[in-house]
């Protein structure tokens, strides 16, 4: 399988990330074809709501997303969004991406993509993951995608914080168990 994995820490070296570098790893390992991308770090403009795609077109932007992401997520049977939370949210770097979608709503639907989630928040309590999921279920299902697991890592704080939760081992096994 292809996977693309979208990581959108600030911080490359973050908690997050260590989780996307142990589910790469479990991946590779269990025969899959792995593509790492930064969004954080990409030239991606938000939507605009122009509609000058149409829903299935070109954008108006020649960015990142239009020159290269979209073409890696047409290639790729997997989407693995990797996301820190701050504040109860989907970072803006990553929902940015998600809101380009709208350039090929149509097309992507029917392509019926395979989906995990990995994240990570220094917040321990119960309901830090609520709008996360939540917002992940939503494009799911809007989208048609095939969600495949989750990693939520709750109380992770600094990435050596996080290298001693469980969570690195669940995000390796999550990438292992996926052909």
């Amino acid at each position: 399988m292809k996977i693309l994995v979208l990581e959108s820490s600030g911080n490359r070296n973050g908690s997050s990330n260590l989780l996307a570098k142990q589910f790469v790893r479990g991946a590779e390992e269990a025969g899959n074809e792995v593509t790492q991308f930064d969004v954080f770090r990409a030239d991606i403009r938000p939507c605009s709501g122009c509609n000058h795609c149409g829903m299935s077109g070109p954008c108006v932007h020649k960015d990142d997303y239009e020159t290269k992401l979209k073409d890696l997520i047409r290639q790729t049977d997997m989407i693995a969004f990797v996301m820190p939370v701050y504040y109860y949210n989907w970072p803006a770097s990553l929902k940015n991406v998600v809101d380009r979608f709208y350039s090929f709503t149509t097309e992507l639907t029917y392509m019926h993509k395979k989906t995990v989630l990995l994240s990570a928040t220094w917040d321990d309590t119960e309901t830090v993951f609520e709008v996360v999921e939540a917002y992940y279920r939503k494009l799911c299902g809007y989208m048609q995608f095939e969600d495949c697991g989750t990693v939520l890592g709750r109380g992770c704080g600094t990435p050596s914080m996080t290298a001693e939760t469980k969570y690195p081992a669940a995000a390796y096994e999550l990438g292992r168990s996926l052909r």
